[in-house]
Formats: structure tokens, C-alpha cells, sequence
């Protein structure tokens, strides 16, 4: 039995995903003419009453066609230090976009109106345009951590008295919103543009959405095809998406609670100097310095437990769908019996 906890990426689609994608209807996508990535769209959209919404294959290329899209060369991003859009998506902020970017140091990658305030740059002919804001929803890097609509509304409210456009980089927010029981109304209403992956814990296999009003999202579909992202007949993998939007949402709590009960008794081991704390589906943890997280990895390997470094000191699990009852059993089983003399 192999476990793997590298990333909630990993998910296979179930039998009855993989049905509803052999029967999808498709046509050309570019033409506008898959039925089934069209109601992908318009359902997506609608879930947030938002006009319209683009289907895309990844998470990174939904930010980046945000971030282009809001922005012209010599503006300025602002976001956490620890963003995805910062770290894990190759520049692209300056490659496709042409801006600065300004790093904010919050707290497990959270950010608050006060910090945006402090870094918004005046109109000085040597300075970059502060035009866009993006907040991340889990945070990945962060643990997990997620923001509550308290704390969105100081950010919303300064970004439009500050002319900002405020961008949600909603890769795991379905685990956020099963934590705290908000509604994708509210939230659509609080962001100028939200991106949403469906290939994580949602389990479909490959896509994300990106939404927003409808000249948005025109514009953004001629920057899709500028990169290589218009698809023909879509419609097959975007059944995966729209049947996990429509079905595979309130089970992630089930992947929340795993990761919780993992995080608990990680804090408990000889070999585990800090668990940061565990809000949705990510556990990060920072071995003792005596034990390097390759040698920790190993160890785990030969259990049969597949997991990623992240950090210096630290490791990652992530916990998924694919993930049963007996895989918990044994994981746990493993993180008790290794030690390390």
C-alpha cells in the first residue's frame, strides 16, 4: 500500500467522474462550441453570481491571466511573501506581465489592510503603479491558513479606496469554505477576479476556473490563447471539473479532519521540533535539527509513506480524497513506530 501525501494534486478520478466523462458532449472550445465546458463555465460563474468565468488548464495559468489582465508593464502586484503567485509560479508576474512586485511579511500567509496601506507607492515618475492585490485562499505555504470575510472586508474596502484590484487566488478555497460555513456569494462579491483549481482536493484531473465580469473575462480569453492554453474538445476533462464542483465539495471537511488529527499527533513525537497549526487539509512540520528531511523521507519511503520536503527543516502532507480510512490507520501507525537513534 503506497500513501501518498505529496500533494492533494495526486487524486485519481472516482468510476462514477470517469463515467460522466466518457458520456460528456464536446465540440471546439476555441470556437466557443463544448457544451460541456461551456456549462463548466456558467456554472462556476454562477456559483460566485459572477457574469462569466474561463476554463484553463491550470491553477497558474488562471493567476497569471489575472494578474495580465489587471495590470500593464510598470505596475506593481502586492501580496504575501510567502503567495503562491510569488513563489511556485516561475516569475511569471514579470515574464507575462511586465510589473514589480511588492512582498508583504504576514502572518502564515495572511495579509491585513494595514500592511497593503504602508506599501502602496505614491505617483512618483520613479516608482511602479500599485494596481493589483491578491490574496490566497488557502494558503499553501502557510499551512493551510485561510481568510474569513472579516477579514476580507478591510482589504476590500482599502483596495477601493487605493483604485486596487483585488484578485483571489482560490486554488483550495472549497476547504476553506467547509471550515467556516461562508457562502461563494459573499465571496464573489468581496474580489474583481477569482481563480479556483478543481484538480486538488476536488479530485478532477486536470483544470481550473477563472472568474470575473464579462470584459474581464473576454480580455482574458485572447491572453489564454497568446499562451498556448486554447483547448479543443475540452468538454472530456471538463466534466471531471464539473462533476467535482458539483459533488466533491462538502466531502473535503473529511480531508480538514485528517489532517487535523495527523497534525495532533505529530506534536507529539520525539522527532518533531514544531507543527505549524493546521487550519484545512495541509500539515507542515519542522523536524529536530538533528534529523534532515531527506533521512526523514526515507525513512517514510520504506514505510511506504510518500511525502515532499518544505523547507530547510520542514515537511509537507496533504491530505486528499484518495485517502481511506485504512491509509490514515497506517499513516498513523508509521509516524508513531519510526525513530531515529
Amino acid at each position: 500500500m503506497i500513501i501518498n501525501l505529496i500533494s492533494d494534486t495526486v487524486t485519481k478520478p472516482s468510476p462514477k467522474m470517469l463515467d460522466f466523462m466518457m458520456n460528456a458532449k464536446v465540440g471546439d472550445d476555441v470556437f466557443r462550441e463544448d457544451p460541456t465546458v461551456n456549462d463548466l463555465e456558467q456554472y462556476g460563474a454562477s456559483l460566485f453570481e459572477k457574469p462569466a468565468a474561463l476554463y484553463c488548464p491550470s491553477g497558474t495559468m488562471t493567476n497569471q491571466l489575472a494578474i495580465k489582465t489587471h495590470t500593464q508593464p510598470m505596475d506593481e502586484l502586492i501580496c504575501d511573501k510567502d503567495s503562491h503567485v510569488y513563489l511556485y509560479e516561475n516569475g511569471g508576474y514579470a515574464y507575462n506581465s511586465g510589473i514589480a512586485i511588492s512582498l508583504i511579511n504576514g502572518s502564515y500567509g495572511k495579509i491585513k489592510a494595514e500592511q497593503i496601506k504602508a506599501v502602496v507607492k505614491d505617483d512618483y515618475d520613479w516608482l511602479p503603479n500599485s494596481k493589483l492585490v491578491v490574496l490566497e485562499n488557502t494558503c499553501n505555504k502557510g499551512g493551510g491558513s485561510y481568510y474569513t470575510l472579516d477579514e476580507i472586508d478591510p482589504i476590500q474596502k482599502l483596495c477601493k479606496e487605493k483604485n486596487l484590484k483585488l484578485h483571489l487566488d482560490g486554488a483550495r478555497l472549497f476547504n476553506a469554505i467547509v471550515e467556516t460555513g461562508e457562502n461563494t456569494t459573499d465571496i464573489g462579491q468581496r474580489f474583481d477576479s477569482i481563480s479556483i483549481c478543481l484538480s486538488k482536493g476536488l479530485g478532477a484531473p486536470v483544470g481550473s476556473l477563472l472568474i470575473g465580469e464579462i470584459d474581464f473575462i473576454k480580455r482574458a480569453r485572447k491572453f489564454r490563447k497568446s499562451m498556448g492554453g486554447g483547448m479543443r474538445q475540452a468538454g472530456f476533462i471538463a466534466a471531471g471539473a464539473l462533476y467535482a464542483l458539483k459533488n466533491n465539495v462538502e466531502r473535503l471537511k473529511i480531508d480538514n479532519d485528517h489532517a487535523k488529527e495527523i497534525g495532533k499527533l505529530l506534536e507529539e513525537q520525539k522527532y518533531v521540533k514544531l507543527v505549524k497549526p493546521v487550519h484545512t487539509n495541509i500539515v507542515i512540520f519542522d523536524l529536530i535539527d538533528s534529523i534532515s528531511p531527506s533521512i526523514f523521507l526515507d525513512e517514510l519511503s520504506k514505510q511506504g509513506l510518500k511525502a515532499s520536503a518544505f523547507g530547510p527543516q520542514s515537511i509537507r502532507f496533504v491530505f486528499h480524497m484518495d485517502i481511506t480510512i485504512e491509509m490514515m490507520e497506517k499513516t498513523k501507525q508509521v509516524l508513531k513506530r519510526i525513530s531515529f537513534s
